[in-house]
């Protein structure tokens, strides 16, 4: 058997997917940025190939020998500012990694996406990996990237690469790299989060996104995604349990959408320091809702309990931040009265 190779690893999602490979007993070899940090790798057993997967040399030398690809590596932003590299990364990237592993002969190829080259539900409802891609429009570059992503994958596929795409939810649980998603639980812990809007969200572990992923290479059929998920929230619910598992008061503002999307459109022109860009606001009120059936049915899929999931996120979070937990109210009090500033001028000005 040939070597398997993960790019990505060094973070959240790859980290865990590492560990998972190395107890079925593959033998790793990971794609690895010289300047990163490893951490989340001590006690993992792999060989380390350096570059970058924008590089096409180091990622051709990477895959040579490689049974199996599991692509992971990818940059995750919202703000519009990172939209270059976010192509750059995700589209870009994935091209190059998706071509050489078919050149390479590769036998597997598994292909980490997102939710966001799905789209948002529609509100208060579910998509399924059959929805067809229609927030192109919102100019979010990121679920752009993601989507053209998976089109180049599809189509690297169609010239003989057995590719099978996975797409996770938004991933919570233990040993994260900093940053990861669990930022939104560090900061709900630091309350940071002074308020927050109408909007949907599906909530999956860490440790059952690694494990859908060898499901995926076991099962999954060339050419199908499967949406790797676990329970959907209101943001309002999640802030809830948030609150009622680690004692830290929830976000006290719940606004509309366009009053907060204005609002941040004003903190950003002014120069607040509210910590959120326009594009993550306008994401906020979407609904990222979504159904895992398809990976039950088709693939075993079986996420845990969501209590455990958020029990085991903030213990997670509360160890690493120890007395920091909930500390910072003056800080949150002071974004709170910049909210309100940013939110009388965007009312003055009325709609964007």
């Amino acid at each position: 058997m040939g070597k398997t190779l993960i790019t990505g690893a060094t973070g959240f999602i790859g980290s865990h997917l590492a560990r998972a490979l190395g107890r079925r007993g593959d033998e790793l070899r990971l794609l690895i940025r010289r300047d990163s940090d490893v951490s989340l790798l001590d006690g993992i057993d792999y060989e380390r190939a350096n570059g970058d997967i924008t590089d096409r040399r180091a990622v051709r030398r990477a895959v040579d020998g490689a049974d199996r690809v599991f692509h992971v590596a990818g940059l995750t932003s919202m703000r519009s500012a990172d939209a270059d590299r976010v192509f750059d990364v995700n589209l870009g990237g994935t091209r190059i990694v998706a071509e050489e592993a078919r050149a390479a002969g590769v036998g597997r190829f598994v292909f980490t996406s997102s939710v966001a080259a799905i789209g948002p539900a529609p509100p208060e409802g579910r998509a399924n990996e059959r929805q067809a891609f229609t927030a192109g429009g919102l100019g979010i570059a990121y679920m752009n990237a993601k989507h053209e992503a998976e089109s180049e994958v599809m189509r690297t596929a169609a010239r003989g690469l057995d590719a099978v795409i996975v797409n996770p939810t938004f991933v919570l649980g233990p040993d994260d790299s900093g940053a990861s998603s669990m930022n939104l639980v560090k900061r709900f812990l630091l309350r940071r989060i002074p308020a927050y809007v109408d909007g949907g969200l599906n909530i999956v572990d860490v440790r059952d996104v690694a494990a859908g992923h060898l499901l995926a290479d076991a099962k999954g059929e060339t050419g199908e995604r499967y949406i790797l998920g676990g329970r959907n929230f209101t943001l309002q619910r999640l802030f809830a349990d948030l609150s009622r598992i680690s004692g830290v008061p929830a976000p006290p503002l719940r606004l509309p959408a366009q009053l907060a999307e204005a609002g941040a459109r004003v903190s950003e022109t002014l120069g607040l320091p509210l910590g959120l860009a326009v594009d993550e606001t306008r994401s906020a009120a979407l609904w990222w809702t979504y159904s895992s059936a398809k990976a039950k049915r088709e693939l075993g899929f079986r996420p845990r309990p969501h209590e455990e999931t958020l029990e085991t996120a903030l213990a997670s979070k509360m160890a690493e931040l120890g007395d920091r937990v909930g500390s910072e109210p003056g800080r949150g009090e002071a974004a709170l009265g910049l909210a309100a500033r940013a939110l009388r001028v965007a009312a003055r000005l009325g709609p964007p």
